[in-house]
């Protein structure tokens, strides 16, 4: 009952949170009425008074400390025992020391944060659903290991995170402390992308996914964001797009600069001498149908560089979020849409 109890309320707080993002205003923003003071409540260790950031800039949404639950100690089988999660459902993939683990969205929808350890390092796998945002960092912070939680705040839409240590809060999609003793400090960024599972069972034969301790905990294979992905982004306004992207439109983030996954789709590729963009069919949107495994089939991305010793290319550093979120947080980006 508990379990029921639990899915139930996470769906009705996700649907809510979808509807409120919908009809988001910047002119009224979007905020339950909380302050400093209810947050303190939360949050006894938090130093409040440093930060990098307007705290009105923050936004509670009915979430509460942990509510979404983080996963500690995640549990892992060979990729080749895998079973019930469809050939082309999304997983966030990370590779250290020859190490390779797949951390599917379909469960990373309903838990957000993975503290896992791969190959002696500590690190944290974070993705934020309403803006589709992956990346892995060392949970290190000042030579120190430590854990991550879930503030059940966002900023941009985009998850903040906490570390249990000194409670200071940080941007998923920076990996920066943006509020506590630790604001300023930015944690080490591991690479990572997003692919379907078959490509990376393709390519790591060997690999390791994260499976849940307890199928029935949470409804893992579905979403609660059904047809986000699709909607106009009215209300969105703030956010400043090109005339003809969509706040909803996936694109690929490289340093300060993006390109549009639609254009990527049509041209084939962008290519220059040092850098490769490309997209190859074959993931389900996780913003798309109830069943992820069911969603359109949005692409993989690829992502190269050449190294300029070997000339040899290379995966690279990148981010695959929705348009709004690259504006946001790199407001003087180019997002090229050719």
């Amino acid at each position: 009952m508990d379990r029921a109890i639990r899915r139930w309320s996470w769906g009705l707080l996700a649907t809510a949170w979808i509807a409120a993002l919908l009809a988001f205003s910047p002119a009224r923003g979007l905020a339950f009425n909380e302050s400093v003071q209810h947050w303190a409540q939360e949050f006894p260790k938090t130093d409040f008074i440093r930060r990098t950031v307007d705290l009105s800039e923050i936004k509670g949404h009915g979430a509460t400390r942990n509510s979404i639950r983080p996963i500690v100690d995640p549990e892992f089988v060979p990729v080749a025992r895998v079973e019930g999660i469809g050939a082309r459902e999304p997983v966030v993939t990370l590779v250290a020391d020859f190490v390779a683990r797949a951390y599917p969205i379909r469960m990373l929808i309903w838990h957000e944060i993975v503290n896992d350890v791969v190959s002696g390092k500590p690190v944290v796998v974070a993705y934020s659903p309403l803006s589709n945002s992956a990346a892995a960092y060392l949970r290190r912070v000042e030579g120190r290991e430590v854990l991550f939680g879930n503030t059940g705040r966002l900023r941009h839409f985009n998850l903040i995170m906490y570390d249990t240590g000194s409670e200071s809060w940080w941007q998923q999609f920076s990996g920066s402390a943006i509020l506590g003793s630790k604001a300023g400090i930015t944690l080490e960024r591991l690479v990572t992308k997003v692919q379907s599972l078959e490509r990376f069972r393709d390519a790591y034969p060997d690999g390791e996914v994260m499976v849940p301790k307890d199928p029935k905990a949470m409804a893992y294979g579905t979403t609660p964001y059904v047809h986000m992905d699709r909607a106009g982004g009215k209300g969105l306004g703030g956010y400043l797009m090109p005339r003809d992207v969509k706040p909803f439109e996936r694109v690929v983030i490289v340093g300060e600069d993006a390109w549009t996954l639609k254009r990527l789709r049509e041209k084939g590729a962008y290519e220059t001498d040092d850098l490769y963009i490309g997209v190859v069919p074959g993931q389900n949107s996780a913003h798309d149908a109830k069943w992820i495994s069911f969603g359109r089939d949005v692409g993989n991305v690829v992502v190269r560089r050449r190294d300029a010793d070997s000339g040899e290319w290379i995966d690279t550093a990148h981010d695959v979020t929705f348009a709004f979120l690259f504006k946001a947080f790199h407001p003087a980006g180019v997002l090229y849409t050719w």
